[in-house]
């Protein structure tokens, strides 16, 4: 199976998910289960970083929503890096880079979220 899931936290308060690989109705469910993990932890941001992401099925969009849900519902946000034009094909086409905020870079998902670089 094609798929890698890390967690780190960026200056202690910053948790960010880096995926790789295919995100899909087999993996997304690792997904699910670590961004539950994360927001019981009592995190109210989220940085998801998909650039080396190779695929992305409607499952883990799902995933993403629900994950966002939960984080708008405490007053929290979560964000997604995705440089490459394929994958963020998909969220355009399905209208959720309305939905999203989407950046290009680490360092401007974290900018947004507050922990500007030094």
């Amino acid at each position: 199976m094609n798929f890698k899931m890390d967690v780190r936290t960026f200056e202690k308060d910053l948790p960010i998910i880096d995926l790789e690989g295919e995100v899909d109705v087999y993996t997304a469910p690792q997904l699910k289960q670590q961004i539950i993990n994360i927001l019981e932890s009592g995190a109210k941001e989220l940085v998801v970083d998909l650039t080396k992401v190779d695929y992305l099925d409607s499952t883990a969009l799902g995933v993403l929503i629900g994950g966002l849900k939960r984080m708008r519902e405490v007053d929290g946000n979560m964000v997604l890096i995705c440089p490459s034009p394929r994958i963020r094909r998909v969220f355009e086409i399905t209208g959720l880079d309305k939905i999203f905020d989407i950046y290009n870079t680490e360092d401007d998902a974290r900018e947004v979220m507050g922990k500007e670089i030094e």
